[in-house]
């Protein structure tokens, strides 16, 4: 009590508000520390999670299939389509100028943007398998992205706390998800117009009863 000067009233109400001025504008320091640390942690919170979201869908893609052929195919439809012309058996064009090589160029067109996201989001080792992906893809080879899956899956498990993966599992190597083919979604779709289209042939047919009372009454009328 040192600073408080007793010998007037004047004195004491002066240190008074000398004090309060101070632990006010000490308070609102404090309050205005936290706000800032709250809305760095919160932003950080934010880019962490959404760059968790993109790679765990990156993931789903380049390693969404365990069986089967894993390999990506890098040839573009043009390619497939010479191929399937200097072809002499005829049922071999077909399979490589049909939905198989439709469902293949759909793969490497969402391994393509998947790869384009680890290349904004991933980490070093990361970036480097899938910066060697995209060479294999330039250069015509078929890829593989086993590795960069499991890269993708430590990282993924270590930024949401989890347990790593026990060593003592097999897991067998994984390749990209493949996309439904076209022939399903086209059933669906159909299946759905032909619903619709029944609908309003009921609708039809009761427009036409109306119409054969109608003449019937106008009959009685005359």
């Amino acid at each position: 009590m040192r600073g408080i000067d007793f010998s007037s009233w004047n004195g004491v109400l002066a240190s008074l508000l000398t004090l309060t001025m101070v632990m006010v504008v000490g308070v609102g320091v404090r309050l205005l520390v936290m706000f800032t640390v709250q809305q760095r942690q919160q932003r950080m919170n934010r880019q962490i999670n959404e760059r968790l979201k993109t790679l765990i869908a990156a993931y789903k893609v380049l390693g969404g299939s365990f069986t089967g052929d894993l390999a990506v195919d890098p040839r573009h439809k043009r390619d497939m389509k010479a191929v399937g012309e200097s072809e002499s058996d005829d049922t071999g064009a077909d399979m490589l100028s049909g939905e198989g090589s439709d469902r293949a160029r759909r793969t490497r067109d969402a391994v393509e943007a998947a790869l384009s996201d680890v290349f904004l989001l991933g980490t070093e080792e990361q970036v480097r398998l899938a910066e060697q992906a995209a060479r294999d893809l330039v250069a015509g080879r078929p890829v593989y992205t086993a590795e960069l899956v499991t890269s993708l899956r430590d990282f993924i498990r270590r930024a949401l706390d989890l347990d790593p993966v026990p060593g003592d599992l097999e897991i067998r190597r994984q390749g990209p998800a493949r996309p439904p083919s076209s022939g399903a979604r086209q059933g669906r779709s159909g299946g759905q117009d032909g619903g619709r289209g029944g609908g309003g042939g009921a609708g039809g047919g009761g427009a036409m009863g109306m119409d054969m009372d109608i003449g019937r009454h106008g009959r009685h009328d005359d």
